[in-house]
């Protein structure tokens, strides 16, 4: 009982209360500032070093749940997702099903698989470069430069001038360029992720989120050239697919898309060395070379490592499954907490500092679990675009600049890195080179 309070009181009261469908700015700052997250590291570690492998399997009052210590085991159960280990769990279908009642991520069967091919096929997962490349890269130039010029009449890029701009970048991708300034759509899904915090706690808001599809469903009808809906509009769909209730997980993940990119300006702005690397990176590419990026994406990888925008993976059980330890009963819920593999200094001695390098010629996670999209079959369907639009955002406004963090918050490289960095409260300069 007393590792159970543990758990609970370290590692996910507080990442619920940050938010966990959409960020509460006021709960980043006071995990920042209480240094929760290693904290939370810290209580993974020490169930490791007193259980072992695991899973460690705790009793609460609702079903059994399960928390993962062993690298090996965050591959057992990622790469055998989502049958025994489903991605559907309880938590995130009370969660999700407040903005996307048919979404991939809280289907199971036969849904899924279909769910999961329409996904597939409309974001290009299996491919680096999206098809329609040449044309976001045209949005993100612009959107760019929006930014900059803002930044330049207040003196400082802050994080509510640059997420307008995401936003927006965000619509006209998706949804094409007529909805670049439906803000309001923007804002009603921020609602309904706002509820979605709440999971079973809070009555699924039906009349919002039928307004919400009706202004959805009119902008995809349109199937704009160069969008992701005109994607939709050319891939087959059944009577499951449900094209519609795939299309907010795309909006809402550009959320953490977002961070990731605010965070990577923030480390690129304390090291001086990676930041010249990124200028190499950005003046060599032209043309075809334009649209990989790999240190830029390189980098972003790793800030999502340092500070995992989805810190907790959620899977449960569909039957009965054998461990080394004995039985774990089906419908038992498990927890892969992603910082504890990330930030594991008894395990990494890269664990704390900036290594953009871990990303270059070589696939980590294949020996130790560092997942910032997740893996396995379930691995996010949108991993290559998010990384092509966030280095392609990165080149556009660093490029011929040096970037430079301003009060409050200045990352040093020659201390670890923090194991929360509060975004919300980043401002960069940017100066000629």
């Amino acid at each position: 009982m007393r590792e159970t309070f543990g758990i609970f009181a370290d590692v996910l009261l507080p990442n619920v209360a940050k938010g966990v469908i959409l960020r509460r700015p006021k709960m980043v700052a006071l995990a920042e500032r209480l240094d929760l997250d290693r904290r939370a590291v810290r209580r993974m570690q020490r169930l490791r070093n007193s259980y072992g492998s695991g899973p460690l399997l705790l009793r609460i009052p609702v079903r059994s749940q399960a928390i993962i210590l062993s690298p090996t085991h965050v591959h057992q159960v990622l790469e055998v997702s989502p049958e025994p280990f489903a991605t559907a769990s309880s938590e995130k279908r009370a969660a999700q099903s407040h903005f996307q009642p048919k979404g991939v991520l809280i289907s199971h069967g036969a849904e899924r698989a279909d769910r999961r091919r329409f996904n597939t096929a409309v974001l290009e997962t299996d491919r680096p470069i999206h098809h329609l490349a040449a044309h976001f890269f045209d949005v993100v130039s612009e959107e760019a430069n929006h930014m900059l010029a803002e930044a330049q009449r207040r003196g400082v890029l802050s994080w509510d001038v640059f997420v307008v701009s995401l936003f927006r970048l965000v619509r006209r991708v998706v949804l094409g360029d007529t909805a670049s300034d439906d803000h309001a759509l923007t804002d009603m899904l921020a609602q309904l992720r706002a509820d979605a915090n709440w999971a079973f706690l809070h009555p699924k808001p039906r009349q919002l989120r039928r307004q919400f599809y009706a202004r959805l469903n009119e902008h995809l009808a349109r199937a704009e050239p160069g969008s992701l809906a005109s994607v939709i509009a050319t891939r087959p769909a059944t009577n499951t697919t449900a094209p519609a209730s795939q299309v907010p997980q795309w909006l809402f993940a550009f959320d953490a898309a977002g961070i990731a990119t605010f965070r990577t300006l923030a480390l690129l702005a304390a090291h001086p060395a990676q930041a010249e690397q990124a200028q190499h990176e950005i003046q060599r590419s032209t043309g075809a070379a334009q649209k990989q990026l790999p240190y830029l994406r390189a980098c972003v990888l790793e800030a999502v490592r340092l500070w995992p925008t989805t810190p907790m993976i959620l899977r449960e059980t569909t039957r009965e499954t054998t461990w080394q330890t004995g039985i774990m009963p089906a419908k038992t819920g498990i927890l892969i907490f992603v910082p504890f593999f990330h930030r594991d200094d008894q395990r990494l001695v890269y664990a704390d500092r900036f290594a953009p390098e871990l990303w270059l010629n070589q696939q980590p996670a294949e020996h130790w679990p560092l997942i910032p999209f997740s893996g396995g079959p379930a691995v996010c369907a949108g991993q290559n675009i998010v990384l092509l639009l966030t280095s392609a955002m990165l080149a556009a406004l660093l490029a011929g600049r040096q970037v430079q963090a301003q009060p409050p918050i200045y990352l040093d490289a020659r201390q670890r890195m923090p194991a929360t960095l509060n975004n919300y409260a980043l401002r960069f300069a940017f100066y000629p080179r």
